[in-house]
């Protein structure tokens, strides 16, 4: 259901509290590969004003320049007043997707992650398919495409498929010692395409003796759906799972995610999406609590550190990269690092905090020379490192710089903390 711009903010008073100062010019991703005024935070802020006042036609243009916006929340950081220009974008956007539609493809995706069982047939052909499109990278569990159409560019790196899907590969409840349960909410990429972070949650759940509950029946997150607009989606998926957690909340500690981008969504896009739901609302915020991203639930709820602190010591050098919707909108930083370095040494790079790129269904598709450029600058900076091995608690991020790895020819590997973790305690 679109939700009108008016219902959230008013956006003529926001323009209005913009003072100009230009901090957010600097940090702004678009701005940066696209140094242009009126895609910066404060064009943006000024252009949604004048669309309140009725001084804004939503033209083509319009829509080219609020879906050019990566979404990464850098100016809300930076901001001295906090404007929240990303929640009014993706509000835009919302409108956008009524007047203008959403192009076929972006719905085809979008109907798969209403339904899991058309998304875990539609991923199984993929899979057999693959090779017939796909040259196989297996050392980074990725591929080349053969094609040079949109979204599948020859040169482009894109994850490659597993022939089973996380959760169809283990049962539901898992028996670690029955004396602490936790949930697992996997994210779409880490079910169907990095499964080894799933499988290395697992692990570690059973190294800390922590049963597991897989909950199966979850849907995807939606927040491809939401940055994109498309709020049917949201609206149906984010009902859905709220009901499903609350049916077993009671049951588990918490609930974990290994996916920055899926937590970011679950605690907090939810409740601002349902901004004008006030029971959903609610519930949305009830629910919150038992939420957490992996590494924050298990450095703080668990004995992990001291468990690692007994392995051995590995030599690899690791840099980390702090994915957008993990420390700006969850303030998850040092708990990665905490935990990755009781085995590995760290080295950080220049800015971990620069958004890698990822952007979006639309970024990564309608405007992946955007994505490409803001990805450039942090490949360099991985590259400066000397790092072995690069790692984020998202796999967008993980998608995104492993091709801009691959176009910058860094052989630096990407691994999720979660397998890192679980690689020290096998040793």
């Amino acid at each position: 259901m679109s939700k009108k711009l008016e219902d959230i903010f008013s956006f003529d008073e926001i323009a209005d509290d913009c003072v100009k100062c230009g901090k957010c010019i600097p940090v702004c991703t678009i701005h940066n590969v696209n140094a242009d005024e009126v895609t910066s935070p404060r064009g943006f802020i000024d252009l949604l004003g004048a669309y309140k006042r009725g001084n804004l036609e939503l033209d083509k243009t319009a829509k080219d320049i609020f879906e050019s916006c990566f979404l990464c929340t850098n100016c809300v950081d930076v901001c001295p007043k906090s404007l929240p220009t990303d929640m009014i974008i993706e509000q835009a956007r919302a409108d956008i997707a009524q007047k203008f539609g959403i192009a076929w493809y972006k719905r085809a995706f979008f109907l798969l992650l209403r339904h899991r069982w058309l998304n875990d047939l539609a991923f199984k052909l993929g899979w057999v398919f693959q090779t017939c499109g796909f040259k196989i990278r297996a050392d980074i569990d990725s591929m080349n495409s053969r094609f040079s159409i949109p979204m599948l560019k020859a040169d482009r790196l894109l994850p490659s498929l597993r022939k089973k899907s996380f959760l169809n590969s283990h049962p539901e409840h898992i028996d670690n010692g029955a004396k602490r349960k936790v949930a697992i909410f996997i994210g779409c990429l880490g079910n169907y395409n990095y499964k080894d972070v799933g499988d290395s949650l697992l692990e570690i759940l059973e190294a800390l003796e922590i049963d597991a509950f897989l909950a199966k029946q979850q849907k995807c997150c939606s927040a491809p759906a939401y940055f994109t607009g498309d709020f049917n989606t949201v609206d149906h998926n984010a009902k859905f799972n709220i009901e499903y957690f609350e049916s077993f909340a009671k049951d588990v500690e918490a609930i974990i995610v290994p996916e920055a981008t899926c937590s970011a969504m679950l605690k907090i896009d939810y409740e601002h999406y349902f901004h004008d739901q006030p029971e959903w609302q609610a519930r949305a915020k009830a629910i919150k609590e038992k939420i957490f991203m992996a590494t924050e639930w298990l450095q703080h709820h668990t004995h992990l550190e001291q468990l690692l602190a007994s392995k051995q010591k590995d030599t690899k050098i690791v840099t980390y990269h702090d994915p957008c919707h993990a420390r700006k909108m969850q303030g998850i930083y040092q708990e990665p690092r905490n935990l990755i370095s009781k085995n590995y040494n760290i080295v950080e790079m220049s800015d971990p905090n620069a958004c890698c790129g990822f952007g979006g269904v639309t970024m990564q598709s309608e405007k992946f020379h955007f994505a490409e450029a803001a990805g450039r600058p942090k490949a360099a900076m991985i590259k400066n490192t000397g790092a072995e091995i690069v790692s984020a608690e998202c796999s967008a991020c993980r998608m995104q710089i492993n091709n801009s790895m691959h176009g910058a020819d860094v052989e630096t590997v990407f691994k999720n903390p979660i397998e890192l973790i679980a690689e020290a305690l096998r040793k």
